[in-house]
């Protein structure tokens, strides 16, 4: 039987070593070992991206060997396109562009979840309605918006 898919933004992985929020790392850590195994796990460019921004140059050693084993998703332009469409429908500010893109990928690449700890623009039941209404508008399968948590 095929594994669920998932796809985790940059929150979900930074989470795991994030001493500042103990539940959230914590939640994350039994996530990552008890939840995860279960799924097909993916990334994208911008997650990679995001955690080579880290400034904690062990950290950032760290996150990446974390994500290693993750299948890398690439950004193309009908992905752009439909991020571009997210931020005109107003579902995202346009300075969070790359939450747009986080769904935008999710969306096509049919992710059955995307994982996030950004309850600001990504986990609202607001958010993950207007992506489906614009999702089923554009062709695309709807995608079910969830924090490590609810899985």
């Amino acid at each position: 039987m095929k594994k669920e898919t998932l796809y985790l933004d940059t929150s979900v992985p930074s989470a795991y070593y994030d001493e500042r929020a103990k539940d959230r790392k914590e939640a994350t850590v039994r996530f990552w070992k008890e939840v995860l195994p279960n799924y097909q796990g993916y990334i994208s460019e911008i997650t990679v991206e995001e955690l080579e921004d880290t400034k904690d140059l062990a950290l950032r050693k760290k996150l990446k060997k974390l994500i290693k084993s993750f299948k890398e998703l690439k950004i193309n332009e009908e992905i752009r396109d439909l991020a571009k469409v997210y931020i005109g429908k107003e579902i995202f500010p346009e300075r969070y562009v790359d939450d747009a893109l986080h769904v935008a990928i999710a969306s096509f690449y049919e992710i059955s979840y995307l994982v996030s700890w950004n309850f600001e623009h990504l986990v609202k039941v607001k958010t993950r309605k207007w992506v489906n209404s614009v999702n089923i508008l554009e062709g695309f399968k709807e995608i079910e918006i969830v924090s490590p948590q609810e899985l």
